[in-house]
């Protein structure tokens, strides 16, 4: 059982942007009753957009907290008057993780921390250290949130252990999930322990993800919802049909079918 049964975008808008990009135009009662549902397709169809739009109505929490009125928000605030949503048990909690957020939001965590070191720097030699840097801590908003939410600094992980590390101390409780592009950072070999993180997750709560993903690894989790997302429309698709898979297949069975014209240069 899932919580969100259907998406339904009802508007007769075909454009500008966000109207005229297919996940908008063709969201029209898409089932998630699914426990897992992907959103794929080619770059620019509209699946983050959809997701942000959804995460927007939801307040879900997200990276750097449950503030939506950042600009890359903008599209997805627009679409919130025509989003209609059906539910079969309404539990709007859980979290929104954007590959794109995780590099802004270190950025900004060490942009703070620079500028309160520079604001601090008049105090060395006039005050104790210890008391300088208890007054850092407690200036540092963005660092007692990280350590909060994520249980240590960000920075001492790699890239894609640091996106683990996140599934793994915001996704613990049962709740609604979106994740756009979970895979960016990830090895395959690490696509495959976020498959397994899923699984395990999924056997003891009830939970609910909708993933926006390129990665015909993640699509391939058995018994999984695949919309694939066209200029034609946004259909359920099985795996083996989808475009991400029958290209990387051919492309990983004979490489040199689609790169032996650069041997000819």
């Amino acid at each position: 059982m899932s919580y969100l049964s259907s998406i339904h975008i009802e508007t007769n808008r075909t454009h500008p942007f966000p109207y005229d990009i297919p996940a908008i135009k063709y969201a029209k009662n898409i089932d998630v009753s699914n426990p897992i549902t992907f959103l794929v397709g080619e770059n620019g169809s509209g699946k983050s957009t959809l997701l942000e739009t959804l995460a927007c109505r939801l307040q879900l929490p997200h990276m750097d907290g449950a503030d939506y009125n950042k600009p890359s928000f903008n599209a997805a605030k627009r679409l919130l008057p025509f989003l209609e949503l059906t539910w079969t048990i309404e539990r709007p909690t859980g979290f929104f993780f954007r590959a794109e957020d995780f590099g802004d939001y270190l950025n900004s965590v060490n942009r703070t921390d620079a500028q309160i070191q520079n604001n601090f720097s008049d105090l060395e030699g006039h005050v104790p250290d210890h008391i300088i840097n208890q007054m850092k801590e407690n200036a540092n908003y963005q660092l007692r949130y990280m350590r909060k939410n994520y249980g240590q600094e960000l920075n001492a992980f790699s890239h894609g252990e640091a996106y683990l590390h996140i599934m793994n101390q915001m996704i613990k409780s049962p709740g609604i999930y979106l994740l756009d592009e979970p895979e960016a950072a990830l090895s395959p070999s690490k696509q495959l322990s976020f498959i397994y993180f899923l699984h395990n997750h999924l056997q003891n709560h009830l939970s609910q993800f909708i993933i926006a993903t390129h990665s015909p690894m993640l699509m391939a989790y058995p018994g999984a919802t695949i919309y694939e997302i066209t200029n034609e429309g946004m259909q359920a698709t099985p795996l083996e049909n989808t475009d991400h898979y029958s290209v990387t297949k051919s492309f990983l069975n004979d490489p040199n079918a689609f790169l032996r014209h650069f041997n000819s240069e």
